[in-house]
């Protein structure tokens, strides 16, 4: 019987643990250096393409430098985007409803930058073999 006890008390501890996991993780900017020169047209035709297929509306800001916004479910991220020849920043500018403070931020903000960089890196590699 007491097994039966422990087990169920362990049962929903871990529940309880669970959904208590943290929501919020460090902020990350991206620092990316890449493997060619490219021009500053192929590099805002990559940034723009990956934001656009990633739900992200890009606009140029000044030159290599572009701002981004995504809006999702309510929640809002605002990044600024710089580039060169051969590399680029994404740093986090603003956000609404992502739990940002402290350095912290909603963890799904991460995926989307994690998704974003990835879309940049694949859409330079296709202009780089062309």
């Amino acid at each position: 019987m007491m097994n039966k006890k422990a087990a169920l008390a362990l049962i929903v501890t871990a529940a309880l643990m669970t959904g208590c996991a943290p929501r919020t993780a460090p902020i990350q900017n991206v620092s990316q250096t890449v493997g060619q020169s490219y021009t500053d047209s192929q590099m805002q035709r990559a940034i723009v393409e990956a934001g656009a297929a990633n739900h992200w509306v890009i606009s140029p800001a000044g030159p290599g430098v572009m701002n981004g916004k995504l809006s999702e479910r309510g929640h809002t991220a605002d990044i600024r985007i710089t580039y060169a020849a051969n590399s680029y920043r994404i740093d986090y500018v603003s956000s609404t409803n992502l739990k940002a403070g402290s350095g912290q931020i909603h963890r799904n903000y991460n995926r989307w930058i994690q998704n974003l960089n990835q879309g940049i890196q694949t859409r330079l590699a296709v202009q780089a073999v062309k």
